[in-house]
C-alpha cells in the first residue's frame, strides 16, 4: 500500500512538473516573424526613434518671430493629437501581427470518473494546431492591415501640415491686405490734402473734401474689421499647433516663407498615383482583401489537436495520448466565406480606382487654381499695378491742372487698391494651391516630418 501511494504521489509530481516544464517552454517561445511582420516592426522602431523614443512625447523646437517655417511645420506634426492617434493606431495593427501568427494557448484539462467516490481522475496537456498556412494567411492580413493604418498615419502628418500651412498664410496675408489699406488710407489723407488747396483757391468746392473724408472714413473703418478678423485667425494659428487654451499663444514669425513644388508638370501624376496616402492606404486594403481571400480558401484545411492525460491512481501511471482533428466538411459555409472575401476584394479595387480618377480631377483642379494664380500674380506685378498708379498720377495732376474732376481721382485710387488686393488674394490662393498639392495630392512631406523614406519606386516616380 506504502509503494502504491509513493507511485501516486510521484505519478503527481512527475505530472506537474511536466505540465509545468511544457508550459514554461510554450511561454518562452515567440514562434517565427513571418518577413511582412518584420518589416512592420523595423518600420514602427523607426518611427518611434522619432517620434515617441521610449514612449515618450518629444522635445518641441523654440518658437520664435524668427523661426523657420519648418520649425512651425514640425511643432504642429509632433503636438497634434489626431497624429499622435493615428500613430498609435498603426502600433496597435502592427503588435497584431504577431497575435494572429501565433499559437492558440495549450490547455491543461482534468477529467474523471465518479461512482461513489472519485475513481479515476486524469489529467492532461492540450494543444491545437491550426490547420498548415492559416496562421500566415492570417498574419499577412494583419500585415496588409498594418500598412493601411501607417498609411492613415503618413495622411494625418500631411493633413497636419496643410492646415497650419493654410492658417499661416491666411495670417500673414491677412496683414499683407490690412498693410494695403494702411498705405491706400495715407494715400486718400494725401488726396484730402490736395482737396482743401484747391477749394482754398476756389477751384473746387467743398464736396470734393467731403468725398476725400468719407473714403478715409470708409477705409478706417475696413482696417478696424481686418484688424479684428486677426483674432479668429490667431486662434486658428495656435490651435493648429495643437496649443490649448490656457497656454501663451505662440509668436507670428515675421518672414513669409513660400511652399516650394519640386516635381515638374509631367511629373505630377505618376508621382501621385506613387506617393499620394489615401491611394496607397487604398492599395493595402486591396492586399488586404486579397490576403484574406487565401485565408478564406484555408477554411478547407482542418485544424488539428493533440494532447496528454495520465491517470495518477493507476499503478504504473496509465498515460492516455489524445489526437483530434476538424472536419470541414459544411462546404457552403466555406464557400461563403471565400465569395464574401472576393466581392470585399472587388470593392476595394472598385474604390482604389474610383480614388485615382479623384486624385486626377483633383490634381487637374489645384494644378488649374496653381496657374490661374501665377498668371493673375504676372499680369498684376508686371502689367496692371504699374499702370494704376500711372493712371492715380495722371488723376492728380489732372485734378490740379482743373482738367479732371475729383471723382476720376478717386476712382483711380480705388482701382490701384483694387489690384493691390487682388495681388494679395492671388499670392494667397498660389500658396495653398501648392500647399495642398505638394501636401495633400502628391504626398510630399514637409521637412524632418516622423514619416519613412519613400521607397525605390516611390523615389524612382518623383526623381525621373
Amino acid at each position: 500500500m506504502m509503494k502504491i501511494n509513493q507511485h501516486y504521489a510521484w505519478g503527481w509530481q512527475w505530472f506537474a512538473f511536466s505540465g509545468a516544464a511544457l508550459v514554461v517552454l510554450l511561454a518562452g517561445c515567440v514562434g517565427v516573424p513571418t518577413a511582412g511582420e518584420k518589416t512592420a516592426r523595423q518600420n514602427l522602431q523607426t518611427i518611434e526613434k522619432a517620434y515617441r523614443a521610449s514612449d515618450k512625447r518629444p522635445t518641441l523646437p523654440t518658437l520664435t518671430t524668427n523661426s523657420p517655417l519648418s520649425d512651425l511645420l514640425l511643432f504642429a506634426v509632433l503636438n497634434q493629437p489626431q497624429v499622435e492617434a493615428a500613430y498609435y493606431d498603426w502600433g496597435a495593427s502592427v503588435q497584431r501581427i504577431t497575435v494572429e501568427r501565433s499559437l492558440p494557448d495549450p490547455k491543461l484539462t482534468f477529467e474523471t470518473d465518479i461512482a461513489d467516490m472519485v475513481m479515476t481522475p486524469m489529467q492532461g496537456l492540450m494543444m491545437n494546431f491550426p490547420g498548415p498556412g492559416k496562421r500566415k494567411a492570417a498574419a499577412n492580413v494583419a500585415t496588409a492591415e498594418s500598412e493601411a493604418k501607417y498609411f492613415a498615419f503618413e495622411s494625418s502628418v500631411l493633413q497636419t501640415a496643410f492646415a497650419f500651412k493654410k492658417a499661416y498664410y491666411e495670417l500673414h496675408f491677412l496683414d499683407a491686405t490690412i498693410g494695403v489699406n494702411r498705405e491706400t488710407l495715407r494715400l486718400a489723407g494725401e488726396l484730402e490734402k490736395l482737396a482743401m488747396i484747391q477749394n482754398e483757391v476756389g477751384k473746387v468746392t467743398l464736396q470734393d473734401v467731403l468725398r476725400a473724408q468719407i473714403e478715409q472714413e470708409r477705409l478706417t473703418t475696413d482696417i478696424a474689421n481686418l484688424d479684428d478678423s486677426r483674432t479668429p485667425l490667431l486662434a486658428q494659428f495656435k490651435a493648429e499647433l495643437a496649443l490649448k487654451a490656457e497656454d501663451a499663444s505662440p509668436p507670428v514669425p515675421w518672414k513669409l516663407e513660400t511652399t516650394p513644388l519640386d516635381v515638374t508638370k509631367e511629373m505630377m501624376f505618376a508621382t501621385a498615383l506613387a506617393r499620394n496616402p489615401r491611394l496607397k492606404a487604398m492599395e493595402a486594403e486591396v492586399r488586404m482583401a486579397d490576403a484574406s481571400i487565401r485565408l478564406a480558401s484555408k477554411a478547407k484545411v482542418p485544424d488539428f489537436s493533440a494532447g496528454i492525460m495520465a491517470d495518477m491512481k493507476a499503478y504504473p501511471v496509465m498515460l492516455r495520448p489524445s489526437l483530434g482533428v476538424t472536419l470541414p466538411i459544411w462546404r457552403y459555409k466555406i464557400a461563403a466565406r471565400i465569395a464574401g472575401a472576393q466581392t470585399l476584394k472587388r470593392a476595394t479595387e472598385a474604390r482604389l480606382s474610383g480614388e485615382q480618377i479623384i486624385l486626377a480631377v483633383e490634381l487637374a483642379e489645384k494644378s488649374f487654381l496653381l496657374r490661374e494664380a501665377s498668371r493673375n500674380l504676372k499680369l498684376l506685378n508686371e502689367r496692371l499695378l504699374t499702370m494704376a498708379r500711372q493712371s492715380l498720377e495722371v488723376a492728380q495732376s489732372g485734378y490740379v491742372g482743373g482738367k479732371l474732376d475729383f471723382l476720376n481721382v478717386i476712382d483711380a485710387e480705388q482701382t490701384l487698391l483694387d489690384f493691390q488686393l487682388a495681388e494679395v488674394e492671388a499670392r494667397l490662393q498660389r500658396e495653398l494651391a501648392l500647399a495642398e498639392l505638394s501636401l495633400l495630392i502628391l504626398g510630399m512631406p514637409p521637412e524632418r516630418a516622423p514619416l519613412l523614406a519613400p521607397t525605390a519606386a516611390l523615389r524612382k516616380a518623383s526623381n525621373p
